[in-house]
């Protein structure tokens, strides 16, 4: 992997897009521009550029002018990754007091026995989400669906998940998947996933992380910056047990699935590209 696209995949793994990384990357390079150069130097439209544009301005990446035409410029790395990590952390704090809520609302519907309170806690690496993953996944008994990044693809790959997924397949189970990313690098793993029989679909934009098992349990991302794929790699995700919770993501999910392309779709569209355009 050459530097550039190491650089690209640090800031995927960040919580940029493919297209936001690149976009950020080229005026790093090549320093302000406006939409029209910068479509041209991506190969894409201006609306995209635009969106883009727009998205990274949001995470404090990009800085427009005041002139017009509007000219754009990447914000120095160190303050671009300070705002993103201050992102992260609020995203943390407002995912604790979500927790407290349900916590305090599933103590006042009473909708279940008191030795059956819903059970919340924090997941703090990956070695700790695959642990607490593959007892559910060898008791399941109907459907597991999931919306991720592909780092979460390379995880399942690397750490026995995608095994554990296909010998639920194997008893009568479903598993439907919501890549937020498909990108030319990972073709083989979703590739491996779609063989194993599972249902895999392309979104094209982030979005909200999380997986759903057998509509009860379900574990949500608070901080998925993924740099390197070890079981020691800090992340933050939510556990729960609670059936509003499952219930609330399982209809986000849906909505998103209607949204989705199936994965063969996006990856005939990688394989036509090449790799220098994935």
């Amino acid at each position: 992997m050459d530097d550039e696209a190491a650089f690209i995949t640090r800031l995927i793994g960040f919580g940029l897009s493919e297209k936001e990384a690149h976009l950020y990357l080229h005026l790093l390079k090549y320093g302000p521009k406006t939409p029209s150069p910068l479509a041209k130097a991506l190969k894409t439209y201006r609306e995209d550029v635009h969106r883009t544009l727009t998205s990274l301005i949001e995470k404090g990446m990009v800085r427009p002018s005041l002139d017009s035409p509007t000219i754009y410029a990447a914000v120095d790395l160190d303050t671009a990754l300070n705002a993103a990590v201050r992102k992260q952390e609020s995203e943390l704090r407002e995912m604790e007091t979500r927790k407290r809520e349900l916590q305090e609302l599933s103590k006042q519907q009473r909708f279940r026995p008191s030795d059956e309170v819903s059970t919340f806690k924090i997941i703090k690496s990956i070695k700790e989400l695959v642990v607490a993953m593959l007892p559910i996944l060898d008791s399941m008994h109907e459907d597991w669906v999931m919306a991720v990044p592909s780092a979460a693809a390379v995880i399942a790959s690397q750490f026995g998940i995608n095994e554990a997924a296909y010998q639920f397949i194997e008893r009568g189970g479903t598993v439907r998947v919501i890549l937020y990313d498909i990108t030319y690098p990972i073709i083989e793993t979703v590739q491996e996933m779609m063989d194993n029989g599972e249902d895999v679909r392309h979104f094209g934009q982030e979005g909200i992380i999380f997986t759903i098992f057998d509509k009860a349990i379900c574990m949500s991302g608070i901080n998925a910056d993924i740099t390197h794929f070890s079981l020691n790699q800090p992340i933050a995700a939510l556990w729960t047990d609670d059936s509003i919770y499952a219930r609330y993501l399982m209809s986000t999910f849906e909505m998103l699935w209607g949204q989705s392309v199936p994965a063969a779709e996006r990856i005939k569209e990688l394989l036509k590209e090449g790799p220098s355009q994935a």
